[in-house]
C-alpha cells in the first residue's frame, strides 16, 4: 500500500510554486517515485521513505534553475506534513530529510544508508527530462547502475 494519498496529492499541489507539469512537478516526482521503488524491489531501502522523497525532494522549488535550498525547505516542509498527511517512525523520517536536504549535492559515499542511495538514484535517473544523461559513476545502487534498467530509467525522462 502506498504512502502518497490524495489528501497529501491536494497539499502538495496547493502549495507547489512552478508549473505542475513541468520538469519539477509531478510527472517528475512519479517517475522518481517508479525508480525508487523499482530500486527498492532489489535492496534493503525503505519504500515508505522513497516514495515519500520521491514527491517531497522537489516540491518546495521557488524556481526551475538554480535553487540550493531547495532540499532544506522540502525538508522543514516535510515536518510540517508529517503526522497530518502521513505517518512514518522517527528513524525513517530523519533518513526522509537527510535524503531530501542532500538530494542536489553531489555527495557519494557507500557509508549512506541504502535508502538513501535509492532515493538519491531515483531522481539522477531522471535527468534526461533537462537534457543530461545520467553518468553510472554518479550512481550509488547496483540496480541503477545496470546498462538496461539505466537505458530504460533515460528513455522514460525523455517522455
Amino acid at each position: 500500500m502506498s504512502i502518497i494519498t490524495k489528501p497529501l496529492i491536494r497539499e502538495l499541489r496547493q502549495q507547489f510554486a512552478l508549473d505542475w507539469n513541468d520538469i519539477h512537478g509531478a510527472p517528475h516526482w512519479a517517475r522518481v517515485r517508479l525508480n525508487g521503488l523499482l530500486i527498492a524491489k532489489t535492496n534493503s531501502a525503505r519504500k515508505d521513505v522513497v516514495e515519500l522523497f520521491a514527491f517531497l525532494h522537489d516540491s518546495r522549488r521557488q524556481n526551475d534553475g538554480h535553487d540550493p535550498e531547495h532540499g532544506a525547505r522540502a525538508a522543514t516542509y516535510a515536518n510540517q506534513l508529517r503526522d497530518r498527511f502521513f505517518t512514518i517512525d522517527d528513524v525513517g523520517f530523519k533518513l526522509l530529510q537527510f535524503a531530501c536536504r542532500h538530494h542536489s549535492e553531489s555527495e557519494s559515499s557507500s557509508d549512506l544508508d541504502i535508502t538513501v542511495q535509492t532515493c538519491w538514484d531515483a531522481d539522477r535517473l531522471d535527468l534526461g527530462r533537462v537534457g543530461i544523461k545520467p553518468r553510472p559513476g554518479r550512481l550509488h545502487t547496483e540496480k541503477a547502475i545496470e546498462p538496461l534498467f539505466l537505458k530504460n530509467a533515460y528513455g522514460r525522462s525523455l517522455k
